[in-house]
């Protein structure tokens, strides 16, 4: 028997997936936020680093995988414009993310530590990046618990006529 990777009761790879950039981006900003409250740059700067680039590769991993989940799920027909603005946060969020990792690792990879103006720079882009996080997964939520996309099972299959015998149980 093959080796499942997704569990039974997901419908795809996406709900397991999601939480962690959303986590990950909000430790980096925290980290950012840490740091430009402190008088001088210490190791916390790599730290921030670290989480702002595997939020990025986990962003990159959500966004993909809800692209493809859009494909794959049952989508009430009321829900196809927040399936589509959702998407279109995700891909915002996700190149936000993606453009801070890059520049957090750019003056990381300096060598030097980065001035008080340029910390508060990346904590005030940080909480840009939570907004746009957070709008994302707000949008997702609402797909989820008020129109019970990837959530209701589709259209069951009509009954086969009567004269027809059953289909053999799998």
């Amino acid at each position: 028997m093959p080796l499942q990777l997704i569990p039974p009761w997901a419908p795809n790879l996406h709900p397991m997936v999601v939480h962690f950039p959303i986590v990950l981006v909000i430790l980096a900003c925290g980290a950012d936020i840490v740091l430009a409250l402190g008088r001088r740059a210490s190791g916390g700067a790599s730290v921030a680093v670290g989480l702002y680039l595997l939020g990025a590769v986990a962003a990159a991993a959500a966004y993909v995988s809800g692209r493809i989940a859009a494909d794959t799920v049952f989508i009430p027909g009321m829900a196809h414009g927040l399936v589509d603005d959702h998407g279109r946060w995700a891909l915002a969020a996700t190149l936000a993310v993606v453009l801070t990792a890059a520049a957090r690792l750019a003056v990381h990879l300096r060598g030097r530590g980065a001035g008080r103006g340029v910390r508060l720079l990346f904590a005030a882009v940080g909480l840009v990046v939570v907004l746009l996080v957070q709008q994302t997964a707000e949008r997702g939520a609402r797909l989820v618990y008020e129109q019970g996309v990837g959530v209701i099972p589709g259209p069951v299959a009509p009954p086969p006529p009567a004269g027809d015998p059953a289909p053999a149980p799998r």
